[in-house]
């Protein structure tokens, strides 16, 4: 553990930049400053993740991995491809905040795929702390420190000293989310979804004709970075669920800088000519029932709350959520009134208008499609 009086004194300063309502990118600008001092790195990768499904859906880079993007479709692939004890949904599954690979592997980093196939020789770093951002039993974030070969591992004071910085990192990133809700800016929607095809040699093999437009949303939006290492994981889960090891067809529900909400899937072919591991992957705009859940676990609501919430958004008023809800008209509007307070919102028409019209309010002005959508 770093020293007593400098650990609490880094402690204090990211639990005071965590509830500073910054926006994601101030807030890990500072929060890794503070960190640097406590526990030293050469490099980090942030990645933000889907709470519901624990995908990455992008990431941000520091120090001597800045602008390093080419292997990020790889490191997907790795992540999410393979099992192994330090992938931050292994990590996330066991109850573990933090891991040092160094110190899981007693020294033996060959044993992990990650280390020995990407992060050694690619980067030439020699050890990695993963530590979990959690919040309100959500994940919000995940992030890797790194130390070069020829700098001490990370010892397991350090690795512990990130592991209870877990949930004031958690809340920072669910805040700098809801700093992000806040704000939209007009934007220009594709039409229709982006298919691709991902062959077994990991190559894009086919996209459609929106596939591109969709991409560079996908790449100037929530990501902070290039869509590779977003396609990667989804594709390393589509085949880990072909193999029978994920639970689910992979999803992953983004924002991007323009406002836009997207849901990406990945789903594993069947095998042509005796080869496996081809996978599709589809990109859309997300529809409301796709992006209520997240939001609304973003504002952090307890989960009668969140019932509440859901009622409100059917049209219910306060005595029929009472009846449905088997509460008291006076619970109900204690409830409604805590919901306001974390939504930041004064009534139940701008609850409506923050949750469920988030995507609708920068379109009322367009038309609508044949399928029921805004066109634009």
């Amino acid at each position: 553990m770093p020293g007593g009086l400098l650990a609490e004194r880094v402690r204090r300063d990211v639990e005071v930049v965590a509830h500073g309502g910054l926006d994601l990118d101030t807030f890990l600008s500072e929060v890794l400053l503070s960190l640097q001092r406590a526990v030293p790195f050469e490099a980090v990768c942030f990645g933000t993740v889907d709470p519901t499904t624990r995908l990455l859906t992008g990431t941000r880079k520091y120090g001597s991995l800045k602008g390093r993007d080419e292997r990020d479709h790889d490191w997907g692939l790795i992540e999410y491809g393979d099992r192994e004890t330090t992938t931050f949904t292994e990590l996330a599954d066991a109850g573990h905040r933090a891991a040092g690979v160094h110190q899981a592997t007693s020294g033996r980093l060959d044993e992990s795929t990650r280390l020995r196939e990407l992060i050694g020789p690619a980067y030439g770093y020699g050890d990695e702390l993963r530590s979990l951002c959690f919040d309100r039993d959500h994940l919000w974030g995940v992030t890797a420190y790194f130390r070069s070969s020829d700098d001490r591992p990370f010892d397991a004071g350090e690795v512990a000293f990130m592991a209870s910085l877990s949930s004031v990192m958690g809340a920072g990133v669910r805040a700098g989310l809801l700093a992000s809700l806040a704000a939209t800016a007009p934007f220009d929607s594709p039409v229709g979804p982006a298919v691709m095809i991902v062959g077994a040699d990991d190559a894009v093999v086919q996209v459609n004709s929106g596939a591109d437009r969709w991409l560079a949303e996908l790449a100037m939006g929530g990501t902070g970075t290039s869509a590779a290492g977003v396609i990667g994981s989804l594709v390393g889960a589509a085949r880990r669920y072909a193999r029978g090891d994920w639970p689910s067809p992979p999803r992953a529900r983004i924002r991007t800088a323009s406002g836009l909400w997207l849901v990406l899937h990945a789903t594993p072919l069947s095998p042509r000519d005796g080869v496996q591991g081809d996978v599709v992957v589809t990109i859309e705009e997300a529809r409301p029932p796709e992006v209520v859940p997240l939001v609304v676990a973003a504002f952090g609501l307890t989960a009668r709350e969140r019932d509440v919430v859901a009622l409100v958004l059917q049209g219910l008023d306060t005595k029929e959520i009472s009846g449905q809800l088997y509460l008291s008209a006076w619970t109900v509007q204690d409830h409604l009134k805590s919901i306001f307070e974390k939504a930041s919102v004064r009534s139940r028409r701008e609850l409506i208008a923050r949750v469920y019209f988030d995507q609708y309010v920068p379109r009322l002005s367009t038309g609508v499609g044949p399928g029921g959508w805004f066109s634009a």
